[in-house]
């Protein structure tokens, strides 16, 4: 009776480690659209942006990010697509698969129905990707990819 406790346990166990392995493995990803532009009171920085803050206002020195579209995807086999999308762009991400360091990804820029990029990226596990996009109105569209 004893052994077949132990027994149990031990299925029961492993059940729960490897649960907890996979979760582990599995990565939120978070994909936005950004419009970035100067204009003299600033909105405060969207909740989803200020990790990265110092980081945009540096590399493009504008005071003003907006989020026009944006998603989150859980992955799981470093192989899932998914889309970001706004009322005029949208952000199509296949991810090709998983590296130690990150996600080899191939990403889809659309104005409406036309493509207006294509490219392949890494995706790093330690820092965000950032993609400057076309001028639109008086911004900058950005491409914006970050593992949470």
């Amino acid at each position: 009776m004893q052994t077949r406790s132990f027994l149990l346990l031990g299925v029961s166990l492993a059940l729960v480690l490897g649960d907890l392995a996979q979760a582990q493995a599995s990565r939120m990803v978070w994909s936005g659209l950004v419009i970035a532009n100067n204009v003299a009171q600033p909105d405060a920085m969207p909740a989803e942006l200020t990790g990265i803050q110092g980081t945009l206002k540096a590399l493009f020195g504008y005071n003003q990010f907006k989020v026009i579209g944006q998603s989150q995807k859980t992955l799981v086999t470093g192989s899932e697509d998914w889309l970001a999308s706004s009322k005029y762009f949208s952000l199509h991400v296949d991810s090709k698969g998983e590296t130690s360091a990150g996600y080899l990804l191939n990403l889809k820029l659309f104005q409406e129905k036309n493509l207006l990029l294509e490219t392949d990226a890494k995706l790093s596990k330690a820092s965000p990707l950032v993609i400057k996009g076309p001028q639109v109105g008086d911004g900058q569209l950005l491409l914006l990819l970050v593992v949470q």
